[in-house]
């Protein structure tokens, strides 16, 4: 499972600080799907980095299966996938030889690294180009690799940064079906998106996230009766009047666990 409580991030500045992440408190529980959601700037690739251990946090703390991020770097980078469309791909290296890299580089046994090559090929459709070298590979196809790199370990947890962004309508559901898979295998996913009607289609709990600060949480008839409106778009383009107007209103409690 993944916990995070007080997780706070400023950037030091010359005038004063930026804060990027604030006071943001959340848990995502195994078997479920939580998008973290957000216009860009909101603070969700920065929280993605603190849960990562790439980025120290400022304040709070962040947990994947109980072993704290800051305390425990090694042990919680074992538990943890990560999947985005900004991550390369080697361009000399076949996806066959990138998946069997990276199940060693997390000490994975060859004969079960050769299983889990065969069982991601399957689910992902990998075969007509396994043996190609990635350079050769379309958007799509590149996507699809990530996707098996970050199971190649099995982990617990999944972490997915705006994992169909430049896809088209084709290699999108492959992601969707991803996902679907990841929530069958009962493991916790976080998916940090600005494309809000596709994580109204995935995920079964949201945080809405707006200037690194946790506005609302909650499944989507939470959030419809908390805010009145009844799709995600338009429950932050309210946030985003409210917060021109100078108001907060009835939407601007939350729902679920305070942040």
């Amino acid at each position: 499972m993944i916990t995070v409580v007080n997780l706070v991030k400023r950037f030091p500045s010359r005038t004063q600080d930026v804060i990027a992440v604030d006071h943001l408190t959340f848990r995502v529980e195994p078997g479920e799907v939580y998008g973290l959601l957000g216009p860009n700037g909101a603070g969700k690739t920065t929280t993605l980095r603190m849960i990562l251990g790439l980025l120290v946090p400022s304040g709070g703390m962040a947990e994947i299966a109980e072993y704290r991020v800051t305390e425990n770097p090694d042990e919680v980078k074992r538990r943890i996938g990560y999947a985005s469309a900004s991550v390369g791909v080697y361009p000399w290296l076949t996806p066959k030889e990138m998946l069997l890299f990276s199940a060693d580089l997390y000490n994975v046994k060859p004969t079960v690294a050769n299983r889990r090559l065969e069982e991601l090929t399957d689910l992902l459709d990998l075969a007509t180009f396994i043996h190609q070298r990635c350079a050769t590979l379309s958007t799509g196809q590149k996507q699809r690799v990530n996707l098996a790199r970050a199971l190649m370990h099995d982990p617990p947890v999944m972490l997915m940064d705006e994992p169909t962004l430049g896809l088209d309508i084709v290699a999108s559901k492959v992601v969707f079906d991803y996902i679907g898979h990841l929530r069958e295998q009962k493991k916790a996913v976080i998916v940090c998106t600005h494309r809000l009607e596709e994580a109204q289609r995935l995920c079964d709990r949201f945080g809405l996230l707006h200037e690194g600060k946790l506005r609302h949480e909650g499944s989507l008839a939470e959030l419809q009766s908390a805010t009145g409106q009844q799709d995600l778009t338009d429950m932050f383009l309210d946030l985003l009047a409210q917060d021109l107007n100078g108001t907060t209103g009835p939407s601007g409690s939350q729902v679920g666990r305070d942040a």
